[in-house]
Protein backbone atom coordinates (compact mmCIF):
# COMPACT_ATOMS: atom_id res chain seq x y z
CA UNK A 1 0.00 0.00 0.00
CA UNK A 2 1.04 3.63 -0.62
CA UNK A 3 0.61 4.42 3.05
CA UNK A 4 3.01 1.66 4.00
CA UNK A 5 5.94 4.05 3.82
CA UNK A 6 4.65 5.67 6.99
CA UNK A 7 5.42 2.50 8.89
CA UNK A 8 9.12 3.29 8.61
CA UNK A 9 9.19 7.00 7.67
CA UNK A 10 8.30 9.72 10.18
CA UNK A 11 5.48 12.08 9.28
CA UNK A 12 7.08 15.29 7.93
CA UNK A 13 4.39 17.65 9.22
CA UNK A 14 5.35 17.72 12.87
CA UNK A 15 4.09 20.23 15.42
CA UNK A 16 7.12 22.49 14.95
CA UNK A 17 6.33 22.91 11.22
CA UNK A 18 2.72 23.81 12.00
CA UNK A 19 3.73 26.22 14.74
CA UNK A 20 6.24 27.98 12.47
CA UNK A 21 3.56 28.49 9.81
CA UNK A 22 1.08 29.86 12.35
CA UNK A 23 3.71 32.21 13.79
CA UNK A 24 4.54 33.53 10.32
CA UNK A 25 0.84 34.23 9.71
CA UNK A 26 0.60 36.15 12.96
CA UNK A 27 3.76 38.10 12.11
CA UNK A 28 2.28 39.12 8.77
CA UNK A 29 -0.90 40.20 10.50
CA UNK A 30 1.08 42.33 12.95
CA UNK A 31 3.00 43.99 10.10
CA UNK A 32 -0.24 44.81 8.29
CA UNK A 33 -1.78 46.29 11.42
CA UNK A 34 1.25 48.40 12.27
CA UNK A 35 1.55 49.95 8.82
CA UNK A 36 -2.18 50.48 8.31
CA UNK A 37 -2.51 52.03 11.79
CA UNK A 38 0.19 54.58 10.95
CA UNK A 39 -1.44 55.51 7.64
CA UNK A 40 -4.98 55.81 8.99
CA UNK A 41 -3.87 57.72 12.08
CA UNK A 42 -1.97 60.23 9.91
CA UNK A 43 -5.00 60.56 7.61
CA UNK A 44 -7.34 61.16 10.55
CA UNK A 45 -5.03 63.78 12.10
CA UNK A 46 -4.90 65.74 8.82
CA UNK A 47 -8.70 65.60 8.58
CA UNK A 48 -9.15 66.63 12.22
CA UNK A 49 -7.09 69.78 11.64
CA UNK A 50 -9.28 70.72 8.68
CA UNK A 51 -12.46 69.97 10.67
CA UNK A 52 -11.28 72.43 13.34
CA UNK A 53 -11.22 75.43 10.98
CA UNK A 54 -13.90 74.38 8.46
CA UNK A 55 -16.75 73.26 10.74
CA UNK A 56 -17.79 70.47 8.33
CA UNK A 57 -19.89 67.87 10.13
CA UNK A 58 -19.61 65.49 7.17
CA UNK A 59 -15.83 65.64 7.44
CA UNK A 60 -16.16 65.25 11.22
CA UNK A 61 -18.09 62.00 10.73
CA UNK A 62 -15.48 60.75 8.29
CA UNK A 63 -12.66 61.73 10.66
CA UNK A 64 -14.29 59.90 13.57
CA UNK A 65 -14.69 56.84 11.39
CA UNK A 66 -11.03 56.96 10.36
CA UNK A 67 -9.91 57.30 13.98
CA UNK A 68 -12.13 54.34 14.87
CA UNK A 69 -10.68 52.30 12.01
CA UNK A 70 -7.14 53.09 13.18
CA UNK A 71 -8.04 52.09 16.74
CA UNK A 72 -9.32 48.68 15.62
CA UNK A 73 -5.67 47.79 14.95
CA UNK A 74 -5.03 47.81 18.70
CA UNK A 75 -7.27 44.87 19.77
CA UNK A 76 -6.34 42.97 16.62
CA UNK A 77 -2.65 43.49 17.30
CA UNK A 78 -3.09 42.18 20.85
CA UNK A 79 -4.98 39.17 19.49
CA UNK A 80 -2.24 38.33 16.97
CA UNK A 81 0.36 38.68 19.70
CA UNK A 82 -1.59 36.36 22.01
CA UNK A 83 -2.09 33.90 19.17
CA UNK A 84 1.68 33.41 19.00
CA UNK A 85 1.75 31.95 22.52
CA UNK A 86 2.02 28.19 22.90
CA UNK A 87 -0.90 26.09 24.10
CA UNK A 88 -1.06 25.33 27.82
CA UNK A 89 -2.76 22.72 29.98
CA UNK A 90 -5.60 25.19 30.55
CA UNK A 91 -5.82 26.62 27.01
CA UNK A 92 -5.17 23.38 25.18
CA UNK A 93 -6.02 24.82 21.74
CA UNK A 94 -3.82 27.87 22.25
CA UNK A 95 -4.94 31.50 22.17
CA UNK A 96 -6.16 31.82 18.58
CA UNK A 97 -9.73 32.57 19.67
CA UNK A 98 -8.46 35.95 20.92
CA UNK A 99 -9.01 37.11 17.33
CA UNK A 100 -12.74 36.53 17.72
CA UNK A 101 -12.76 38.54 20.97
CA UNK A 102 -10.89 41.30 19.14
CA UNK A 103 -13.62 41.16 16.50
CA UNK A 104 -16.20 41.90 19.18
CA UNK A 105 -14.19 44.94 20.29
CA UNK A 106 -14.03 46.11 16.67
CA UNK A 107 -17.81 45.84 16.39
CA UNK A 108 -18.21 48.00 19.53
CA UNK A 109 -15.80 50.62 18.15
CA UNK A 110 -17.67 50.77 14.83
CA UNK A 111 -20.98 51.11 16.68
CA UNK A 112 -19.62 53.97 18.83
CA UNK A 113 -18.37 55.86 15.77
CA UNK A 114 -21.79 55.47 14.10
CA UNK A 115 -23.61 56.84 17.16
CA UNK A 116 -21.29 59.82 17.50
CA UNK A 117 -21.32 60.68 13.79
CA UNK A 118 -25.13 60.43 13.66
CA UNK A 119 -25.53 62.62 16.75
CA UNK A 120 -23.31 65.36 15.32
CA UNK A 121 -25.14 65.28 11.97
CA UNK A 122 -28.57 65.60 13.63
CA UNK A 123 -27.33 68.45 15.81
CA UNK A 124 -26.13 70.29 12.71
CA UNK A 125 -29.47 69.74 10.97
CA UNK A 126 -31.24 71.30 13.95
CA UNK A 127 -28.72 74.13 14.21
CA UNK A 128 -27.24 74.81 10.72
CA UNK A 129 -23.83 76.44 10.53
CA UNK A 130 -21.75 77.73 7.67
CA UNK A 131 -19.08 75.39 6.33
CA UNK A 132 -15.81 77.23 5.64
CA UNK A 133 -12.74 76.39 3.57
CA UNK A 134 -14.64 74.13 1.19
CA UNK A 135 -11.56 73.47 -0.94
CA UNK A 136 -9.69 72.11 2.07
CA UNK A 137 -12.72 70.02 3.05
CA UNK A 138 -12.84 68.49 -0.44
CA UNK A 139 -9.11 67.81 -0.32
CA UNK A 140 -9.42 66.13 3.09
CA UNK A 141 -12.14 63.88 1.69
CA UNK A 142 -9.87 62.83 -1.16
CA UNK A 143 -6.99 62.14 1.25
CA UNK A 144 -9.33 60.01 3.35
CA UNK A 145 -10.39 57.98 0.32
CA UNK A 146 -6.84 57.29 -0.87
CA UNK A 147 -5.60 56.32 2.61
CA UNK A 148 -8.52 54.02 3.33
CA UNK A 149 -8.51 52.30 -0.05
CA UNK A 150 -4.81 51.47 0.24
CA UNK A 151 -5.29 50.09 3.75
CA UNK A 152 -8.40 48.16 2.68
CA UNK A 153 -6.62 46.38 -0.17
CA UNK A 154 -3.67 45.54 2.06
CA UNK A 155 -5.77 44.19 4.94
CA UNK A 156 -8.17 42.19 2.76
CA UNK A 157 -5.38 40.60 0.70
CA UNK A 158 -3.29 39.52 3.68
CA UNK A 159 -6.38 38.60 5.74
CA UNK A 160 -7.54 36.18 3.04
CA UNK A 161 -4.08 34.76 2.60
CA UNK A 162 -3.70 33.94 6.31
CA UNK A 163 -7.40 33.14 6.89
CA UNK A 164 -8.14 35.93 9.40
CA UNK A 165 -11.84 36.84 9.33
CA UNK A 166 -11.23 39.73 11.72
CA UNK A 167 -8.56 41.23 9.45
CA UNK A 168 -10.75 40.83 6.35
CA UNK A 169 -13.68 42.46 8.17
CA UNK A 170 -11.39 45.30 9.19
CA UNK A 171 -10.31 45.71 5.57
CA UNK A 172 -13.91 45.89 4.37
CA UNK A 173 -14.51 48.46 7.08
CA UNK A 174 -11.63 50.56 5.72
CA UNK A 175 -12.97 50.28 2.16
CA UNK A 176 -16.34 51.62 3.22
CA UNK A 177 -14.53 54.42 5.02
CA UNK A 178 -12.95 55.32 1.69
CA UNK A 179 -16.31 55.71 0.00
CA UNK A 180 -17.66 57.77 2.88
CA UNK A 181 -14.63 60.02 2.44
CA UNK A 182 -15.68 60.56 -1.17
CA UNK A 183 -19.14 61.47 0.11
CA UNK A 184 -17.51 64.41 1.90
CA UNK A 185 -16.75 65.81 -1.55
CA UNK A 186 -20.50 65.84 -2.29
CA UNK A 187 -21.19 67.73 0.91
CA UNK A 188 -18.55 70.32 0.06
CA UNK A 189 -19.92 70.62 -3.46
CA UNK A 190 -23.46 71.14 -2.21
CA UNK A 191 -22.32 73.82 0.24
CA UNK A 192 -20.38 75.56 -2.53
CA UNK A 193 -23.57 75.68 -4.64
CA UNK A 194 -25.47 77.36 -1.83
CA UNK A 195 -27.00 74.34 -0.11
CA UNK A 196 -25.42 74.22 3.37
CA UNK A 197 -27.85 71.48 4.42
CA UNK A 198 -25.92 69.14 2.12
CA UNK A 199 -23.15 68.86 4.72
CA UNK A 200 -25.26 67.38 7.58
CA UNK A 201 -27.26 65.28 5.11
CA UNK A 202 -24.03 63.72 3.87
CA UNK A 203 -23.08 63.25 7.53
CA UNK A 204 -26.25 61.19 8.03
CA UNK A 205 -25.52 59.14 4.92
CA UNK A 206 -22.06 58.43 6.27
CA UNK A 207 -23.68 57.26 9.51
CA UNK A 208 -25.88 54.88 7.50
CA UNK A 209 -22.81 53.54 5.71
CA UNK A 210 -21.09 52.93 9.05
CA UNK A 211 -24.21 51.06 10.25
CA UNK A 212 -24.08 48.79 7.19
CA UNK A 213 -20.42 48.01 7.89
CA UNK A 214 -21.41 47.28 11.48
CA UNK A 215 -24.00 44.74 10.37
CA UNK A 216 -21.58 42.92 8.06
CA UNK A 217 -18.77 42.89 10.61
CA UNK A 218 -21.09 41.63 13.37
CA UNK A 219 -22.35 38.82 11.12
CA UNK A 220 -18.80 37.75 10.24
CA UNK A 221 -17.69 37.66 13.86
CA UNK A 222 -20.89 35.85 14.90
CA UNK A 223 -20.13 33.10 12.39
CA UNK A 224 -16.63 32.65 13.80
CA UNK A 225 -17.86 32.58 17.40
CA UNK A 226 -20.37 29.88 16.43
CA UNK A 227 -17.65 27.82 14.67
CA UNK A 228 -19.26 28.25 11.27
CA UNK A 229 -17.22 27.21 8.22
CA UNK A 230 -17.76 27.35 4.48
CA UNK A 231 -19.52 24.07 3.48
CA UNK A 232 -17.19 23.92 0.47
CA UNK A 233 -14.32 23.25 2.90
CA UNK A 234 -16.19 20.23 4.24
CA UNK A 235 -16.77 18.97 0.70
CA UNK A 236 -13.08 19.34 -0.05
CA UNK A 237 -12.02 17.54 3.13
CA UNK A 238 -14.41 14.65 2.41
CA UNK A 239 -13.02 14.31 -1.12
CA UNK A 240 -9.45 14.25 0.18
CA UNK A 241 -10.32 11.56 2.73
CA UNK A 242 -12.24 9.39 0.28
CA UNK A 243 -9.27 9.44 -2.13
CA UNK A 244 -6.76 8.39 0.55
CA UNK A 245 -5.43 4.83 -0.01
CA UNK A 246 -6.80 2.46 2.60
CA UNK A 247 -9.88 4.54 3.47
CA UNK A 248 -13.01 2.45 2.90
CA UNK A 249 -15.49 5.06 4.05
CA UNK A 250 -15.76 8.58 5.49
CA UNK A 251 -17.83 9.34 8.58
CA UNK A 252 -18.29 12.64 10.39
CA UNK A 253 -16.08 15.56 9.34
CA UNK A 254 -15.87 18.63 11.58
CA UNK A 255 -13.89 21.81 11.02
CA UNK A 256 -13.44 24.83 13.25
CA UNK A 257 -11.42 28.03 13.16
CA UNK A 258 -8.88 28.69 15.91
CA UNK A 259 -7.95 32.27 15.12
CA UNK A 260 -6.87 32.25 11.47
CA UNK A 261 -6.08 28.53 11.24
CA UNK A 262 -8.33 25.50 10.87
CA UNK A 263 -8.47 22.29 12.91
CA UNK A 264 -10.31 19.15 11.85
CA UNK A 265 -11.83 16.15 13.58
CA UNK A 266 -12.69 13.35 11.14
CA UNK A 267 -13.82 9.74 11.16
CA UNK A 268 -12.71 7.21 8.57
CA UNK A 269 -13.27 3.50 8.05
CA UNK A 270 -10.47 1.03 7.31
CA UNK A 271 -10.46 -2.73 6.68
CA UNK A 272 -11.28 -4.53 9.91
CA UNK A 273 -8.44 -7.03 9.49
CA UNK A 274 -5.67 -4.41 9.38
CA UNK A 275 -3.22 -4.35 12.26
CA UNK A 276 -3.12 -1.40 14.64
CA UNK A 277 0.09 -0.17 13.01
CA UNK A 278 -1.42 -0.39 9.51
CA UNK A 279 -4.61 1.39 10.58
CA UNK A 280 -2.52 4.13 12.16
CA UNK A 281 -0.58 4.51 8.90
CA UNK A 282 -3.84 5.10 7.02
CA UNK A 283 -4.88 7.72 9.57
CA UNK A 284 -1.51 9.48 9.31
CA UNK A 285 -1.73 9.53 5.52
CA UNK A 286 -5.24 10.97 5.75
CA UNK A 287 -4.02 13.76 8.04
CA UNK A 288 -1.03 14.38 5.79
CA UNK A 289 -3.26 14.85 2.74
CA UNK A 290 -5.73 17.06 4.58
CA UNK A 291 -2.98 19.42 5.75
CA UNK A 292 -1.58 19.63 2.24
CA UNK A 293 -4.84 20.08 0.33
CA UNK A 294 -7.19 22.04 2.63
CA UNK A 295 -6.11 25.66 2.86
CA UNK A 296 -5.06 26.93 6.30
CA UNK A 297 -5.63 23.54 7.97
CA UNK A 298 -2.90 23.08 10.56
CA UNK A 299 -3.91 19.88 12.35
CA UNK A 300 -6.42 17.04 12.17
CA UNK A 301 -7.51 14.37 14.61
CA UNK A 302 -8.32 11.25 12.58
CA UNK A 303 -10.37 8.47 14.20
CA UNK A 304 -10.23 5.13 12.38
CA UNK A 305 -13.16 2.69 12.67
CA UNK A 306 -13.07 -0.92 11.37
CA UNK A 307 -15.03 -1.57 8.18
CA UNK A 308 -16.73 -4.96 8.13
CA UNK A 309 -17.54 -7.73 8.51
CA UNK A 310 -21.20 -7.38 7.60
CA UNK A 311 -23.63 -6.63 10.49
CA UNK A 312 -20.80 -5.84 12.92
CA UNK A 313 -21.63 -2.92 15.24
CA UNK A 314 -18.50 -1.55 16.84
CA UNK A 315 -20.32 1.32 18.54
CA UNK A 316 -23.18 -0.61 20.13
CA UNK A 317 -22.28 0.39 23.68
CA UNK A 318 -21.82 4.05 22.77
CA UNK A 319 -25.09 4.08 20.82
CA UNK A 320 -26.98 2.68 23.81
CA UNK A 321 -25.39 5.37 26.01
CA UNK A 322 -26.39 8.13 23.61
CA UNK A 323 -29.96 6.84 23.42
CA UNK A 324 -30.15 6.82 27.22
CA UNK A 325 -28.78 10.35 27.67
CA UNK A 326 -31.04 11.85 24.97
CA UNK A 327 -34.21 10.08 26.02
Amino acid sequence: MAFGAHLVTPHSHDSADKTDTALESSSRGLRVLGLSFAILAATAVVQAVIVAFSGSVALLGDTLHNFADALTAVPLGIAFWLGRRAATRRFTYGYGKAEDLAGLVIVVIIAASAVLAGYEAIQRLLDPQEVRQLGWVAGAGLVGFLGNEWVARYRIRVGREIGSAALVADGLHARTDGFTSLAVLLGAGGAALGYPIADPVIGLLITLAIALVLRNAAREIYHRLMDAVDPALLDQAERVLSQTPGVRGVGAVRLRWIGHTLRAEVEIQVDHDLSLVESHAVAVEAEHRLIHQVARLRAATVHADPHGPRDADYHERLNRHRETTTA
